[in-house]
C-alpha cells in the first residue's frame, strides 16, 4: 500500500510539473516548473534564516519563480500549486498583517494550510523549550515560518526541527522582505545588476539583509544612518567581502548624509523609525531621525527616475512624507504584494509540489 500511494504521489506531482510548464507562458521562466519539481535543487529542503546563507542563483530562481506565479495569479491559473497539501506552521511572537495575511492566502490559493500560533498558543521558551516545539511541530507541519524577537530563536528552532524553518522576521534579520523588495526593483527597472538603492533611517534588521542581498546581486546600496544608528559592522564588512569575492560591482556606503546617500539613487528606501519593541524609544528617535525623512526635497535629489519603497507600515510625516507616500504608493503596494507571490515560490521551491 505504501508503494501505491508513494507512486501515485510521484504521478500527481508529475501532472502539477506538466501542468505548470504548460502554464507558463514565457520561455525564460519556464525552467521553473523542472526547478520547483527537482529535489535535487538548490532550495529543496533547505532553511531560510538569513541572506547570508543564500547564494546569488538561489536569489535569481526565487525570483523567477515569483515572477511566473504572480503571472499565474493575476490570469487566475492555479497552476502553481501542491499535488498533497502541505502545512505551514506561522510562530509569532510579533503580530503582522502583510506576514500573516501573505502566508495564509498563499498557501491557500497554493492547495495548502496553514496554522497560525500566537505567543499565548505556544509560550515559546516559557512553558515548553524552543527545540521541544520545533520537534513536535516537525511532526505534524512541513515547514514552519517564525516571526520573532531574537534571531537565537530561529535558530534553536532550525537546531529542533526536522523540516524547513524560515526567518519571517528577527532582531538580526528581515530575509523574507528581500526577495519582495528585489521582485519589485527588477519589475520596475528590468534588472537588478548596476543599480544603486539608498536606504534612509535606522540601521535595523531590514538594512541588515539588503546590505548583504545587494552585494551578491550587484545592488550597489547607500545607507544613511544618524551616528549611532548605524547597521552592524559585521553586516557591513561582510557585504563589501561579498562584492569583492564575487565580482558583483556592488558598491556599499555608510553615510551620515541622506542627500549623499540619494545621488544617483534608482530607488530611495526606508522603514519605521521605532521597530515594535522600542516603543519606549519612540519619542527620542523622532528628535534623532528629524532630518532623515523621505519627502519631495530628498527625492528631488535622486535619480529623474527614482522610485520610493517602504516595507511598512508607514507613518506619513515622519520616516516618509504623505505626499512621497502617495506618489509611490502604487510601487510601495506592488512591493506589499510582491511578499505574497515571493512567499509562495519560496515554499514551492522548498517543499515541492508533492
Amino acid at each position: 500500500m505504501g508503494y501505491k500511494l508513494t507512486t501515485i504521489n510521484k504521478l500527481s506531482a508529475a501532472n502539477i510539473t506538466d501542468s505548470l510548464a504548460a502554464a507558463i507562458t514565457k520561455d525564460e521562466l519556464k525552467y521553473i516548473a523542472s526547478e520547483i519539481a527537482n529535489d535535487a535543487s538548490l532550495w529543496r529542503g533547505k532553511s531560510l534564516a538569513g541572506m547570508d546563507e543564500i547564494s546569488a542563483r538561489q536569489i535569481e530562481i526565487a525570483l523567477d519563480t515569483a515572477e511566473a506565479i504572480k503571472l499565474l495569479h493575476k490570469s487566475g491559473n492555479d497552476a502553481a500549486r501542491f499535488a498533497y497539501p502541505r502545512t505551514l506552521a506561522l510562530i509569532f511572537e510579533k503580530p503582522s498583517l502583510r506576514t500573516r495575511t501573505s502566508f495564509e492566502a498563499g498557501m491557500a490559493q497554493m492547495h495548502g494550510a496553514s496554522v497560525y500560533l500566537a505567543p499565548a498558543d505556544v509560550g515559546l521558551g516559557t512553558r515548553e523549550s524552543v527545540e521541544d516545539v520545533a520537534g513536535a511541530l516537525s511532526g505534524w507541519v512541513d515547514v514552519i515560518a517564525a516571526r520573532v524577537f531574537s534571531h537565537e530563536t530561529v535558530t534553536r528552532l532550525r537546531d529542533g526541527a526536522s523540516i524547513p524553518i524560515i526567518n519571517a522576521l528577527s532582531d538580526r534579520e528581515h530575509p523574507l522582505q528581500m526577495f519582495a523588495d528585489m521582485l519589485t526593483l527588477r519589475e520596475q527597472f528590468g534588472t537588478l545588476n548596476g543599480l544603486k538603492l539608498a536606504y534612509i533611517g535606522d540601521g535595523n534588521n531590514v538594512l541588515n539583509s539588503l546590505l548583504l542581498t545587494g552585494a551578491r546581486l550587484g545592488v550597489s546600496i547607500s545607507a544613511a544612518c544618524p551616528a549611532g544608528y548605524e547597521p552592524e559592522r559585521s553586516f557591513v564588512d561582510e557585504a563589501r567581502q561579498i562584492a569583492s569575492s564575487e565580482g558583483t560591482g556592488a558598491v556599499i556606503e555608510i553615510t551620515a548624509d541622506p542627500y549623499v546617500a540619494v545621488s544617483d539613487a534608482h530607488a530611495v528606501y526606508t522603514d519605521v523609525w521605532a521597530s515594535m519593541g522600542q516603543e519606549d524609544e519612540a519619542a527620542h528617535r523622532k528628535q534623532v531621525f528629524a532630518s532623515y525623512c523621505i519627502d519631495e526635497a530628498l527625492m528631488s535629489a535622486a535619480r529623474e527616475d527614482a522610485i520610493a519603497l517602504h516595507c511598512l507600515p508607514a507613518h506619513r510625516g515622519e520616516e516618509i512624507s504623505a505626499g512621497v507616500m502617495d506618489k509611490f504608493r502604487h510601487v510601495i503596494m506592488s512591493q506589499a504584494e510582491n511578499r505574497m507571490h515571493t512567499q509562495k515560490a519560496l515554499l514551492l521551491l522548498i517543499l515541492g509540489p508533492a
